[in-house]
């Protein structure tokens, strides 16, 4: 992958009363996914598949089923890291007015507004309170052993972190939300792409992404402001391209090459999956205003990274599960699990679909409620992790 060199650091003295300077850098990337309609703008949907997942030591809401209510977005791993020349100690407040943080480690103080039985609500917000910030140590991360994408995360150069007695490299949460969504891709009768930029701002970078059966390709856009056409993208590219094409769109938005690395290491099965999406960098705005977090000391740089992806129901999708709705075909249902819910309400409405018995047993299982999630007893792993 063809990256930049990483930046390097100024070496400042920390100066905290005076507010001269931190000599803290602070970076964060994360995604928000939504859904869109056949008019292009955001849904409520429901996944039918469990969030992926994550090792077992990681903090979760309640035992509530949050995730089973419709929500626009699903804001899934924003991570934070730290860069610092000396020890230091961070407050770090983050809040997500129009949904709520279900998912955190190490662990913070969440204050939920969710009454009994609710699976949905505003108002989220998590603070880790005592953040220490340790450049150069080499403490041990805890793993459990499974092969979660949670910890692609940690390999970066960022300084390790201590909250209270659990160490990690990164402060992660997750959360679901119901704000609007700036790009409104639909398709047109004629087979081309419109995708509306409906914010204010314009999108620096978009990506129109198809993987159809294993062939990908894709189409770029620049500073998209109102609306954009694009012919669907060719299907003779390879990953390596694609993940070059992206990891200069985070680099030259603030992220570290190996930070921008990390974050497509991370979402490498999910992003590039079956199916029609389309990725672009969320402006820095939207994020401030939509997930507003409060850092002291105050960091001399402060960067936040979102990708927002919008998945869209291409012709030759809403083919293919037609189809496997009528044979049964589950291997291809099992695909697009995650989507297959609103997929099949807008195939369903207003068509006449014949959905096999087969099919009709595979949703079924699929909408069984999450167990709740497993608690460690004990088999967690501690690993040393050497700086890199």
């Amino acid at each position: 992958m063809l990256l930049k060199p990483i930046a390097a650091l100024v070496l400042l003295a920390p100066v905290f009363a005076d507010g001269v300077s931190s000599g803290l850098t602070v970076h964060e990337w994360g995604t928000f996914t939504s859904i869109a309609d056949e008019d292009g703008s955001a849904v409520p949907w429901v996944s039918l598949a469990p969030p992926a997942d994550l090792p077992c030591f990681v903090n979760h809401l309640s035992a509530q089923c949050v995730k089973c209510g419709p929500n626009k977005i699903r804001m899934e791993t924003p991570v934070v890291y730290f860069y610092s020349p000396r020890p230091l100690t961070a407050s770090v407040h983050v809040d997500l007015p129009k949904g709520l943080i279900t998912e955190w480690y190490p662990q913070g103080k969440i204050v939920s507004s969710l009454s009994p039985g609710m699976t949905y609500g505003f108002d989220g917000n998590i603070e880790w309170s005592h953040v220490e910030v340790r450049p150069g140590a080499a403490p041990g991360f805890p793993n459990d052993g499974s092969a979660s994408h949670y910890y692609a995360a940690r390999d970066t150069d960022a300084a390790p972190l201590r909250v209270g007695d659990q160490a990690e490299k990164v402060l992660f949460y997750r959360g679901i939300a119901h704000f609007d969504v700036a790009i409104e891709p639909r398709f047109l009768p004629d087979g081309k792409l419109e995708i509306r930029n409906t914010g204010r701002e314009p999108i620096a970078f978009a990506m129109v992404f198809e993987n159809r059966r294993g062939k990908i390709g894709f189409r770029v856009l620049r500073d998209l402001r109102g609306k954009g056409l694009a012919d669907p993208p060719e299907l003779t590219a390879n990953l390596q391209s694609v993940h070059e094409e992206l990891a200069q769109a985070l680099v030259g938005a603030g992220l570290y090459p190996k930070e921008a690395a990390a974050m497509i290491e991370t979402w490498r099965d999910s992003w590039f999956e079956e199916g029609l999406r389309v990725f672009y960098l969320t402006p820095r705005s939207t994020v401030d205003t939509e997930v507003p977090i409060r850092i002291a000391p105050k960091p001399d740089t402060l960067e936040r990274v979102f990708v927002s992806r919008v998945e869209v129901l291409s012709p030759a999708m809403r083919e293919t599960l037609e189809t496997a709705l009528e044979t049964g075909d589950t291997n291809t249902l099992a695909r697009c699990k995650r989507f297959l819910g609103p997929w099949m309400e807008r195939l369903v409405l207003g068509r006449r679909i014949k959905i096999s018995a087969a099919a009709e047993r595979f949703v079924a299982e699929a909408q069984r409620p999450p167990a709740s999630p497993a608690p460690c007893r004990g088999e967690t792993l501690t690993l040393p992790t050497e700086q890199r």
